[in-house]
């Protein structure tokens, strides 16, 4: 009983504010995500593109080729799991008097992986070449750029031409601005 009241004092007391390895971890990797999740966003944004073809057209191409590379590789979630992190015991002084803290395990977190997600990505890139169209990277439009309106068909590129995403998962390709 009083080995316990000694161990909670410890905790209390200690100078040890440090986090531990898996509270790093954890933070190091939603910072991480955060940051590429933001460099994401600014980055070029990918489109398919065929020079005079109607807007329209491009958009049903798309559906009808996604849904085939769908139906040929559909989602296969796999569960996983990192491997368990081993942490050592150390040496605790207090005053005069020293004791070990053992080592323990942490368990590795799970996660879900779709396995034929970049088997549906080529199969929907050889569908839309298929078809015609080229992939590109546009850089986004800005508000500013965003004033030139799209219009019915895709307008030859030049140096100003953006890419914008939609709230409906659509892109619209703006030229001129």
């Amino acid at each position: 009983m009083t080995e316990a009241a000694f161990t909670v004092n410890l905790i209390v007391t200690s100078s040890d504010c440090s986090h531990s390895y898996a509270m790093r971890r954890d933070f190091t990797i939603m910072a991480g995500l955060a940051l590429l999740l933001g460099a994401a966003a600014c980055g070029p944004l990918p489109v398919y593109y065929k020079q005079g073809t109607e807007v329209s057209r491009l958009q049903s191409d798309e559906l009808t080729c996604a849904t085939r590379a769908l139906k040929d590789a559909p989602v296969a979630n796999e569960i996983r799991q990192h491997p368990p992190i081993y942490h050592p015991g150390r040496k605790i002084c207090s005053g005069v008097s020293c004791y070990y803290r053992p080592g323990y395990w942490v368990e590795g977190s799970i996660y879900t992986v779709d396995v034929n997600k970049p088997l549906r990505k080529r199969l929907e890139k050889s569908c839309m070449a298929s078809k015609g169209y080229q992939q590109i990277a546009l850089k986004r439009c800005t508000r500013r750029s965003a004033a030139a309106p799209a219009g019915p068909r895709l307008a030859p590129l030049t140096e100003t031409s953006c890419a914008q995403r939609n709230r409906d998962g659509s892109t619209s390709i703006r030229t001129g601005g």
